[in-house]
């Protein structure tokens, strides 16, 4: 049963937040944080729930919420479809364009550094003008990049494409999981949020099936393509079909007056000189996080082909079943994180995965990889399973939909030349192959890079905030309160209404 505990609040300041999260990581009963409907936060000692059956708890999500969750799930997925196409394709990329592997990377890497800059935006849009539009717009512009990327003659347009790409695909992730997850029952999200984020495995699994049914000559890189942009454009299709989130028709219903741009940048400025600290910690995280899924991911189709010498099919077949591990071990993890909590959950994957990068890389036969890989990826993507709760649980509550998305990409940004590192450092150094030919070392570059990158998301979560089981579902949008307070406040008053916009707007973010 949870107990009120007024003796130990959350601690404030980085150095004393470390001290108290090391400390919280080796009790049973959690630490949590509730904000209640007044933006009162307190704070209690909670034993941990048991395990619900997950057949109960997905029964728990109304048909409405059940709809805003998959299609959340789907942008998501089709966004990860549209990334992959091209990882997976590197070596028919390569020979189209007659350039190296590591300069076909250089796409992944312009994508993923601007990928921070659409977050920014469409992260924004979506806390003030909704979720619909912005995704809508994400979705329908993406799959006509996909197109322009198959009508792209030179290797330089091929890059100026993937750049403009890389800002739109930027926007999907904040508001596909603020849409999808805002509205589950807190006891359920572990379990949804742990589904969500393997949206990014489907896209994958998806992405390697049409890559082995097109076959491994050089033009079929095209046809994967086109089967991505009708994916992004059909979701898009679909969600200008249904409604608005919730929060924002809940919102229209109150009567709250209209979110002005002013009072919706003047709430921004006070949340980011408030949880500055959060939005560093929340980077630093993200990095890891996209360093680990990059370097254990984006090179495999590219390792199996080179270093262990698999033909098209089999390494399709090899990365097929990476990422249905992926898939599995996302939903679990994050499933569990509910009982165990989310920082124990990540620390636990993140070590247990840095054990199994040797049976990851050392075996030769197809079966053997393929079950090493299914492995790894349970625990690389397990650990990634809570990210999407545990970053709408660390957001304050008005910026759901830009705070993840902004920190998640920032971290993509900066993690962006990670595949055009592991090709670097591969095609540089040479090991004795399956056939006793010299090939490019990518299963040791890959191997020691995880392993670095393991260790360093198992310290930064343990050292880091956990706020699970906060109530976030009836915060008003951004902006929300200040539109409030300028409407209360009397306009003959003069210059001292700011003054006094400023002091009570300030004291509700404080709370918040």
């Amino acid at each position: 049963m949870a107990s009120y505990n007024d003796e130990e609040p959350v601690a404030r300041g980085t150095i004393p937040t470390m001290k108290q999260s090391w400390a919280d990581l080796f009790r049973w009963r959690q630490r949590v944080s509730i904000t209640n409907e007044y933006g009162e936060v307190t704070t209690e000692w909670q034993s941990p729930e048991p395990l619900k059956n997950p057949v109960s708890l997905l029964m728990q999500l109304s048909a409405r919420d059940w709809l805003f969750f998959l299609v959340g799930f789907l942008a998501w997925t089709a966004d990860a479809f549209d990334f992959h196409a091209l990882s997976i394709q590197t070596v028919k990329l390569a020979k189209y364009y007659d350039t190296s592997k590591t300069n076909i990377t250089t796409a992944i890497t312009l994508t993923l550094l601007l990928r921070s800059v659409g977050a920014a935006f469409f992260g924004l849009a979506g806390d003030k003008f909704g979720r619909k539009w912005p995704m809508v717009v994400n979705m329908l512009v993406l799959g006509l990049l996909q197109i322009a990327t198959i009508y792209s003659i030179t290797f330089q347009q091929f890059l100026a494409v993937r750049s403009l790409f890389g800002l739109f695909m930027g926007g999907v992730y904040g508001n596909a999981i603020a849409m999808a997850l805002e509205n589950c029952p807190v006891n359920a999200r572990g379990l949804m949020s742990g589904i969500l984020q393997q949206g990014y495995s489907f896209g994958y699994v998806l992405a390697a099936c049409a890559n082995l049914g097109v076959g491994g000559a050089t033009e079929t890189w095209k046809t994967v393509f086109w089967i991505a942009a009708g994916f992004s454009v059909a979701v898009g299709l679909v969600r200008i079909c249904f409604p608005e989130s919730q929060q924002f028709l809940a919102a229209k219903r109150s009567g709250k007056p209209k979110v002005t741009p002013a009072a919706f940048w003047h709430e921004t400025r006070l949340m980011l000189a408030k949880e500055w600290r959060m939005c560093i910690y929340c980077i630093i995280l993200m990095t890891w996080f996209n360093y680990y899924s990059h370097t254990s991911q984006d090179s495999y189709t590219t390792f199996l082909l080179t270093q262990k010498e698999f033909n098209n099919g089999a390494a399709s077949r090899g990365s097929i079943l990476m990422k249905v591990g992926a898939c599995v071990g996302g939903t679990i993890i994050g499933y569990v994180s509910q009982f165990v909590g989310r920082r124990r959950a990540m620390v636990g994957a993140a070590l247990i995965s840095a054990c199994l990068i040797p049976a990851w890389i050392l075996p030769t036969g197809e079966r053997s990889l393929s079950a090493s890989g299914f492995f790894m990826q349970f625990f690389v993507q397990g650990a990634w399973g809570v990210i999407p709760i545990h970053l709408n649980e660390l957001s304050p509550p008005a910026f759901r939909s830009s705070f993840p998305g902004i920190t998640y990409q920032l971290g993509n940004m900066i993690s962006s030349p990670s595949a055009q590192i592991v090709n670097a450092i591969a095609e540089s150094h040479f090991i004795t192959g399956v056939s006793g030919d010299r090939v490019e070392a990518y299963g040791p570059t890959m191997g020691v890079a995880t392993a670095i990158i393991a260790l360093g998301i198992a310290v930064t979560a343990a050292l880091g905030p956990e706020k699970k089981g906060s109530r976030f579902e009836t915060t008003a949008p951004a902006g929300a309160e200040t539109a409030e307070v300028q409407k209360a406040s009397d306009p003959e008053a003069g210059s001292d209404t700011d003054g006094r916009l400023e002091k009570e707007v300030e004291i509700k973010v404080e709370h918040a």
